[in-house]
C-alpha cells in the first residue's frame, strides 16, 4: 500500500511541522484534519521551533504554560515606539510641551556630551530652558495585540530609555508611562522620581528600565511621555537628553 504523509510516526511530524511559519501551522494546518490538528497544538511542537529557533532556555521550563503564546510572542517581539533615535526628526511624536528654545535633534556625541553604549544611534533629542515633553500613544490592537491575548496571558511590557546631560549644565529628567483601557482609564502607572542631574556630571547615558507584569485585564494602550528641561535657564539647549526609546511585549518568564 502506498505511504502518505498521514503515516508518519508522531515524532517526525512534529519535526517537519515545525518547519513551518507560526501563521500556516494556526491558520492552514490545524484545519487539514484531526491529527494535524492534534500535532500542531502540542507542547512538543511549539518547544521545538523555540529550540530551533533560539528563544528556548531550559530554565524556562517550569515557567511557561503555553508554548505557543510564549513562541508567538517571542518571534513577534520588536519596538513599538517609532522614531526612537531622531533619525526621522519629530514625526510619530506629540510634542506635549515645546517651552523655551523648543525641542531640538542633534547628532551624538553633542557639545560636552558622550557617545551612546550602542553605536547604532547617531541623534538624540535634547529639551531647552522650558518644559519639553514629548509623547507616543501605541495602540496594542493595530499592533498585532488582540484582546484576549492581553487580557488572558498578561504578556511583560518592558520600557526603556537612555538620558544623559551636558558636562556644563544641569537638567532634569521626568518619564511617565500608563497603561490604558479602552475609554483611556489609567489601569497601570510607571512615573519615577524626576531625575535631577548636576552641573559639571560626567555626562554618561544611562537606561532607566520598567516591566510591567500581572497589571488588570483591560489594557488596549501604552501611553509613554519623556522630557525635561535644563536647571539653570540657559538660553539654547543644555537641557536633558533623550534617545534609543523603547517597548517591547514579551512573555512571561
Amino acid at each position: 500500500a502506498m505511504t502518505t504523509i498521514l503515516d508518519l510516526p508522531e515524532d517526525i511530524l512534529v519535526e517537519l511541522l515545525s518547519l513551518l511559519p507560526f501563521r500556516d501551522l494556526v491558520r492552514s494546518c490545524r484545519l487539514v484534519c484531526r491529527q494535524w490538528r492534534y500535532v500542531v497544538d502540542l507542547t512538543t511542537l511549539w518547544k521545538r521551533k523555540c529550540q530551533r529557533e533560539g528563544f528556548y532556555r531550559a530554565y524556562f521550563d517550569r515557567n511557561i504554560s503555553d508554548w505557543k503564546i510564549f513562541y508567538m510572542l517571542y518571534s513577534s517581539r520588536r519596538n513599538l515606539i517609532k522614531n526612537p533615535c531622531a533619525e526621522e526628526k519629530f514625526r510619530h511624536w506629540k510634542l506635549d510641551k515645546n517651552e523655551g528654545d523648543k525641542w531640538r535633534i542633534e547628532n551624538l556625541p553633542g557639545a560636552h556630551g558622550n557617545m551612546m553604549p550602542d553605536p547604532k544611534v547617531h541623534k538624540y533629542f535634547v529639551t531647552s530652558y522650558g518644559p519639553c515633553f514629548k509623547s507616543q500613544l501605541i495602540n496594542l490592537q493595530k499592533e498585532g495585540y488582540c484582546n484576549q491575548l492581553m487580557d488572558e496571558k498578561q504578556p511583560e511590557i518592558t520600557v526603556k530609555d537612555w538620558y544623559s546631560a551636558r558636562f556644563d549644565c544641569g537638567c532634569r529628567y521626568e518619564l511617565t508611562v500608563r497603561l490604558l483601557s479602552e475609554d483611556y482609564i489609567v489601569l497601570q502607572e510607571f512615573h519615577p522620581e524626576p531625575v535631577v542631574i548636576e552641573q559639571w556630571s560626567d555626562a554618561t547615558w544611562r537606561e532607566i528600565s520598567h516591566t510591567f507584569q500581572y497589571y488588570p485585564p483591560g489594557v488596549r494602550y501604552i501611553w509613554f511621555q519623556h522630557g525635561g528641561q535644563d536647571t539653570q535657564f540657559w538660553a539654547g539647549w543644555y537641557g536633558i537628553r533623550v534617545t534609543n526609546t523603547s517597548i517591547t511585549i514579551g512573555p512571561m518568564t
